[in-house]
């Protein structure tokens, strides 16, 4: 027995429209299922890739990012670029692509609830790939 993969991770949102809408419409994700509750979509299911997914559920209030244990999760992309423009495209404001201390590019921003998202686009020389220590300089 062995973990496969991470399956997904859960956020809370207190507007679902706007998070399906940032997930699916801005970074191109789809919608695979929604959880209902006597009729009422109450969340849904997003998958990025093969079994890659977020689970979104209304909440009627969450916690501004803090000191909680998850600081951020991050989605990977083949073409940052591109990636970064569609949502500058759509009013979104995404930091500027820099390359990480892994040797692998990356930006960051913010999702509508306030979660802090990664964006990576691997190199050769990722060391996600290669395995190799980091030293990092923050």
């Amino acid at each position: 027995m062995s973990i496969q993969s991470l399956a997904h991770v859960c956020i809370k949102t207190k507007d679902l429209a706007a998070t399906a809408d940032f997930y699916c419409n801005a970074l191109g994700m789809s919608k695979r299922f929604n959880f209902l509750r006597k009729g009422t979509v109450i969340g849904f299911y997003l998958q990025a890739a093969n079994t890659t997914f977020i689970e979104v559920f209304h909440a009627d209030e969450v916690e501004p990012v803090g000191k909680q244990v998850l600081s951020h999760f991050c989605l990977q992309s083949d073409s940052l670029e591109s990636l970064r423009k569609r949502l500058i495209d759509r009013g979104h404001a995404p930091g500027a692509i820099t390359m990480g201390a892994d040797h692998t590019l990356q930006f960051w921003m913010k999702d509508p609830n306030g979660l802090n998202v990664e964006f990576q686009e691997y190199s050769d020389r990722s060391t996600q790939l290669t395995g190799e220590d980091v030293e990092v300089n923050w």
